[in-house]
């Protein structure tokens, strides 16, 4: 642990580790429960779930060590989804044949808090790169916008 990371916690409502933290809240919805998974770097919740009533129907069940490695484990695979649904929507290629060569074409977009930067890139079936250049983040690629580029000799779109 370092000087700024928190030690662990282990409370019945509130359960933590050098990187998460489970907390039990009243669910805003109704007159149950729900938890909270906080990774420690970030203001707004991973993942916001129902949590198990205890025993007396008022009050939540108790968080454990198994409860908490399960809920670390969700949210974990919630943040991975996150990361790989914004890759994708980042990341597009599509593959098209001019004069009898295969040709992958990607557009790679950079968000940026101050504007945002696309690249397109033309590869060969080796992936060597054979051109690249900037293009708005407003580009669409697809096959046709992909073939019409490759057929110009790779020349900017407008």
């Amino acid at each position: 642990m370092t000087e700024n990371t928190p030690g662990p916690i282990h409370q019945d409502r509130v359960w933590s580790d050098a990187r998460w933290t489970a907390r039990v809240i009243k669910n805003e919805d109704d007159d149950g429960w729900a938890v909270a998974m906080m990774l420690h770097s970030e203001s707004e919740p991973a993942l916001v779930g129902p949590w198990t009533m205890g025993r007396d129907k008022k009050n939540p069940k108790p968080l454990d060590v198994s409860a908490f490695n399960t809920l670390v484990k969700t949210a974990n695979e919630v943040l991975r989804r996150h990361e790989q649904q914004l890759h994708a929507q980042l990341n597009r290629s599509v593959s098209v044949s001019v004069d009898g060569r295969r040709i992958r074409v990607a557009l790679a977009i950079v968000p940026d808090e101050d504007g945002a930067t696309a690249s397109l890139v033309a590869m060969d079936d080796f992936g060597e790169e054979l051109v690249r250049i900037p293009v708005s983040p407003a580009f669409k690629l697809n096959v046709n916008s992909a073939l019409i580029w490759a057929e110009s000799g790779f020349v900017r779109p407008v």
